[in-house]
């Protein structure tokens, strides 16, 4: 509502309590589930509907079906590093220097805010840390300290409280889901139906909880729904892996249903409703899939064949131990991605493009296409990120950002090739790039001679045109858990995770695995801790801290194992990688709580898996 500019914190602190603000009260919609059924089928860039067959019929007469309801809270992005702003006017020109994963989104923002054309506007956003989704758009920080700076010609900075960000920004929607699915004795999925009601404010937008069941299994009678309902909560949005993660604690947990009714070992029920196509649009192959190799590859690294399939049959000391089981999946998008590359006399290449780094190590990725498509020692290259003055990239976001930007330098590099060996007087399509030269038909000259004291410099920019109509794209793993459950007390310790995971080509295996445990820890939380609380008197997140809003701390995470198949996807960009950043949250929330029931035998149908929910049904 307001903003306090003072020479120091303290000022600005005590000032803001000399605004007095007057509330009028008045009634609200705050409960999912007391609003399901005014819910409406919204608008969505997919379709919110899906039907292929006829599924009642089929379900109705499948031999062997499950039919549950599955509840997933509202989340927090809980970033460690918060919303945060330095804005500077210089005549008519503003620049912000903020924490922003989509630079020229938030440019185009800012333009459409203040009236003025994009070129009024640089934002820098080099080091951006934790966003999840929540800062993929501008916040309140950044509007607020251009308005500041405005009035008081100065520069202003504003970040955001703890509790500020928990209430007025954006979180991850709750999302209540049923899910049936009707079966063959042999395991044969012929019927499968999901149906998933989330809610935001006005003008909002669905959590796409169904979308997944679109492409994960076969089947051929089938039909998704998505239904939005209207309420007065903060405002809900993409957080990391938007969807799928969800969409997965629900489905992965009624594919574990299913396996238990069929009596039927959950990975091979996985492997027998696999796909090489997609279920709805059977024409449309899928650009790569070994999703029975990250089944099989998994299910043997964890060693599954020593699970005991009985519930409850396992003991070490007062602890129930049990193994768990559950699908990734995270479809692959590709987005236009631009940059620019140069190369100076003394042989040194710089990369300028406005991607930005959310901890994913974009800096890394990008020095190695470069490094690689010029055959130059990675420390002769440079890479400059996150600034508005820079060739639009595609952003950090949506698992899009390091395919769709290495491929965008990819582009870029080629141009250069191109450049360089027109400019030393060689054939380009025999020039080699290796070692800090360029090399064709017998002659070699050193890229630094080339490039002259002038330098070289292009710009160039990828684009995938109708990739996606052509071809289904995803990204493939198996979850695998192991936890103790508190015989007693109804208390859940993970004791190991695992997966194996197939995304095309892996561009850096230790920053694509630091990105997987990291997203295998956020699904530790959202199956056991994680719940935005709502109070429905008054419309607001009350646990809005990190002493009340729980994530995993260190002492949570177990040992975690992850393993990349072996695998390029030629059709997806010219890196032939794929995203990585989110896959590994998808389905693991769900491995957790399929392993708690089998090492107590009771079934959580409703986020998160706390002790109140296991406790009575241990006691029984």
């Amino acid at each position: 509502m307001a903003i306090v500019v003072a020479e120091s914190f303290e000022q600005a602190r005590a000032a803001t309590h000399l605004i007095k603000v007057d509330y009028q009260k008045a009634d609200g919609k705050f409960d999912l589930a007391a609003e399901r059924s005014a819910a409406v089928k919204p608008k969505m860039d997919d379709p919110a509907d899906t039907a292929v067959g006829d599924f009642d019929g089929a379900f109705a007469k499948a031999g062997v079906k499950i039919d549950h309801t599955y509840t997933t809270p509202d989340q927090s992005h809980a970033a460690m590093e918060p919303f945060a702003t330095i804005a500077s006017w210089q005549g008519d020109k503003l620049t912000v220097w903020t924490s922003n994963q989509m630079v020229d989104w938030a440019r185009r923002d800012l333009s459409e805010i203040f009236g003025m054309p994009k070129t009024s506007f640089r934002v820098v956003s080099s080091f951006v840390g934790g966003g999840f989704g929540s800062k993929l758009w501008i916040r309140s920080d950044v509007v607020m300290a251009a308005l500041g700076s405005r009035v008081s010609g100065r520069p202003v900075k504003v970040a955001l409280a703890r509790p500020q960000i928990t209430n007025n920004t954006t979180h991850r929607p709750a999302t209540i889901q049923r899910i049936r699915i009707g079966a063959g004795n042999d395991g044969k999925i012929t019927a499968i139906a999901h149906e998933t009601w989330s809610g935001d404010l006005p003008g909002g937008q669905p959590e796409a909880a169904a979308l997944q069941t679109r492409l994960l299994y076969a089947g051929a009678n089938r039909m998704t729904a998505h239904r939005l309902a209207t309420l007065d909560l903060p405002e809900g949005n993409a957080m990391r892996a938007p969807g799928e993660a969800p969409g997965l604690m629900a489905l992965e947990i009624a594919m574990d249903e299913l396996a238990v009714a069929l009596k039927m070992d959950p990975v091979a029920l996985r492997i027998a409703n696999d796909t090489q196509v997609d279920p709805e649009k059977p024409s449309r192959a899928f650009s790569k899939r070994d999703f029975v190799g990250c089944l099989r590859v998994g299910a043997e690294r964890f060693g599954w064949s020593k699970r005991n399939a009985t519930p409850g049959q396992v003991r070490d000391g007062r602890w129930l131990v049990g193994m768990g089981m559950a699908s990734a999946f995270r479809g692959n998008l590709t987005m236009k991605s631009g940059a620019k590359v140069g190369i100076d006399g003394r042989g040194l290449v710089t990369v300028w493009t406005d991607m930005t780094d959310i901890g994913t190590g974009s800096y890394t990725v990008i020095a190695q296409t470069a490094a690689e498509m010029l055959g130059v020692p990675l420390e002769q290259v440079v890479v400059r990120l996150g600034d508005s003055d820079f060739p639009v990239s595609s952003g950090s976001g949506g698992q899009w950002g390091g395919n769709s930007s290495t491929a965008g330098v990819y582009a870029a590099c080629v141009k250069l090739r191109e450049a360089l060996a027109k400019k030393a007087g060689l054939p380009v399509e025999d020039a080699k790039f290796e070692m800090g030269r360029i090399l064709s038909g017998g002659r070699t000259m050193t890229l630094a001679d080339v490039a002259g004291k002038d330098g070289v410099t292009v710009e160039d920019s990828i684009e995938f045109g109708d990739l996606t109509k052509t071809y289904a794209q995803a990204t493939f793993g198996a979850h695998f858990a192991e936890v103790g459950v508190d015989a007693d007390t109804g208390e859940v310790r993970v004791r190991r995770m695992s997966g194996a995971f197939a995304a095309g080509r892996i561009l850096n295996p230790k920053t694509a695995r630091s990105q997987v445990i990291g997203a295998m820890t956020m699904g530790l939380g959202a199956a056991l801790m994680e719940e935005a609380i709502v109070d429905k008197r008054f419309g607001y997140f009350v646990n809005h801290d990190m002493a009340e809003y729980h994530v995993p701390v260190h002492a949570d995470v177990p040992h975690q194992d992850v393993f990349f198949l072996d695998e390029v996807d030629e059709k997806s960009s010219p890196m032939k990688a794929k995203g990585v950043g989110e896959l590994g949250l998808c389905g693991s929330a769900a491995a957790i709580a399929n392993a708690v029931y089998n090492a107590s035998g009771i079934r959580i149908r409703h986020y998160p898996v706390t002790l109140d929910k296991i406790v009575a049904s241990l006691k029984a």
